[in-house]
């Protein structure tokens, strides 16, 4: 009891250093500018919308039921509004305290796996906080931060506690429950190899195998049950076109021959480095992994356990994307502090090799300090004519500054090398972000194209969109209306007929200066253009005629509209 006592308290003492610091950067980045099309816009758009049509238990996005989610995180904004009204303060707050309950689940399940070696519990929030990519889309009012929430949560249940070996099967299937209505069938992915493999990591599975199967089966059974409670009220709220969408097509249209982000099986691989960044460029992190050696204790293998299989149908899948790998990154890194220490104890706790120390991440902090000087001066003499780098010289000089330090501070020797590198990391990729929202922010922001739309709205103006539309102005504008999907062509005519005073949304990858005098609105948006028109005007244009209207002198966001000599 007092050693249990004394884990706790040392668990506790451990947030203080790195749950301040994750928590304070989070908040600074993420409020560092407005909600990112398409991730966060769109969460945000089906959220309102469900609130202000009082949809309450299907999605909605622009008018219609959407199949594509289902409804936890909305729930969870909405509980938010409720309290305190609504906007976006309450989603970016609630997305920063679902990174925070990741990163201490994390340290918990390290802590279950491997009791006797309380470094690995200790490395391992710091480890998962320094993960840039991880970083990056926990800013972003997205589903896989929460589910991979539960997919912890649910593994805690089944790993062995200090006080019991039998699994909380009770919890398994709460959390399996939850998952699934985080992000559907998926869930039981992340979380059914670790349960298949249990008597290859866990004892009491390899010796009660008929309650490890029958209790876990129940608990997938229990899971099903609280995602089936949603459904089936939610087809018959829904209708037919729902149910098809919700019950096949967006399970087994990923899966096969997927309709959306279809990828080549080998497409994960050359990502991992970005995924697995800065430790990928670590060498004690290689030297420790390659280095691992049988017998593979308990604690890795359940990792092995995890990750592996998971990767493996990931591949398969038809439909893949960077961030579905989230989940698997607390037993990625779980597994790589385990083979640290397992190194630091081969060679007595001492981090004395240099060539193993952290100087390729150095290097390329003093590299990208240089590039971050040099930018001004090469924009200036006309050596970089990109928009991209132009707009970021603007301000890329004290960031150079702060690369340079980051550098050195790697450069450090003694204790607390792994520290080092995750405080690096963190405060680079915040920084990054940061010059990003000083430099490059106005070719995404859509608040002032959301506002005048919902002006056009309140004057009941129809609004077309040339493209598919993905909810990127309904929360932002606080739209009530749907927007209508749009096709060049007689398409468009008959609907400029129909709606000669209505707005037509376009993004063009060019725009012809003297077609761009008769624009309502102008903006660089990402790599192309946000054009907004009159819809007899664009009507017009396309049919080769002159409009009717005069020209305007060109309504372009931001003033200085910096990719202007983009223009053909």
């Amino acid at each position: 009891m007092v050693r249990y006592t004394y884990a706790r308290s040392e668990h506790l003492r451990a947030l203080l250093w790195w749950l301040p610091l994750w928590s304070l950067v989070a908040l600074v980045a993420i409020f560092a500018h407005g909600p990112m099309p398409m991730y966060s816009t769109r969460t945000l758009s089906v959220a309102w919308e469900m609130w202000s049509q009082h949809h309450w238990l299907v999605p909605w996005i622009n008018g219609a039921p959407y199949s594509q989610k289902v409804p936890l995180l909305f729930w969870m904004i909405h509980a938010g509004w409720f309290a305190f009204g609504v906007g976006d303060v309450w989603p970016r707050v609630l997305e920063v305290l679902i990174g925070a309950a990741q990163l201490i689940l994390a340290q918990a399940l390290a802590r279950r796996l491997f009791p006797q070696r309380p470094w690995v519990a200790r490395a391992t929030p710091w480890m998962l906080a320094a993960l840039s990519f991880a970083f990056l889309f926990g800013l972003q009012i997205m589903y896989e931060v929460l589910l991979s929430v539960f997919v912890l949560g649910a593994l805690l249940c089944v790993a062995p506690a200090p006080k019991r070996e039998a699994p909380n099967w009770i919890g398994f299937a709460i959390c399996i429950g939850l998952g699934l209505l985080t992000k559907g069938p998926v869930m039981a992915l992340h979380v059914m190899s670790v349960w298949l493999l249990g008597p290859w990591w866990n004892q009491y599975a390899r010796e009660q195998r008929m309650r490890w199967y029958g209790f876990g089966l129940l608990a997938f059974l229990g899971g099903f049950a609280m995602l089936t409670a949603w459904v089936i009220p939610a087809i018959h709220v829904g209708g037919a076109a729902y149910t098809n969408e919700l019950l096949f097509k967006q399970t087994a249209g990923r899966v096969v021959e997927a309709f959306d982000h279809a990828r080549p099986m080998w497409w994960y691989l050359p990502w991992l480095p970005a995924v697995l960044f800065p430790f990928i460029a670590w060498p004690r992190a290689w030297a420790a992994v390659f280095g691992l050696r049988r017998p593979l204790e308990s604690g890795l293998r359940f990792c092995i356990a995890w990750i592996v299989p998971v990767f493996v149908v990931f591949c398969l899948i038809s439909g893949k994307q960077t961030y579905y790998l989230i989940p698997e990154l607390p037993p990625a890194v779980i597994l790589i502090a385990c083979a640290i220490a397992r190194w630091r104890e081969r060679n007595g706790g001492a981090e004395r090799s240099a060539w193993l120390g952290p100087w390729p991440l150095a290097i390329g902090s003093f590299a990208l300090a240089i590039m971050l000087f040099a930018l001004p001066a090469l924009v200036s003499s006309g050596r970089i004519a990109d928009h991209w780098l132009r707009a970021l010289s603007v301000a890329s000089a004290p960031f150079g500054v702060l690369y340079l330090l980051l550098g050195a501070l790697m450069l450090l020797r003694g204790r607390g090398e792994l520290r080092r590198i995750a405080f690096a990391s963190l405060v680079g990729t915040a920084a990054a972000y940061l010059l990003f929202t000083l430099t490059l922010w106005p070719a995404f922001n859509l608040a002032p194209v959301s506002q005048l739309l919902a002006r056009a709205q309140s004057q009941g103006r129809a609004i077309g969109n040339l493209d598919i539309y993905e909810g990127q102005f309904h929360f932002l504008g606080r739209l009530k209306q749907p927007i209508d999907r749009l096709y060049d062509g007689g398409y468009l005519q008959g609907w400029a007929r129909a709606h000669p005073n209505g707005l037509i949304v376009e993004y063009p990858s060019k725009l012809d200066p003297a077609d761009l005098r008769y624009a309502v609105f102008v903006q660089p948006f990402r790599s192309i253009w946000l054009v907004v028109w009159n819809a007899d005007t664009l009507a017009a244009l396309r049919r080769g005629e002159k409009p009717s209207e005069p020209p305007r002198p060109t309504a372009v966001y931001p003033d200085d509209y910096w990719r202007y000599a983009q223009l053909r």
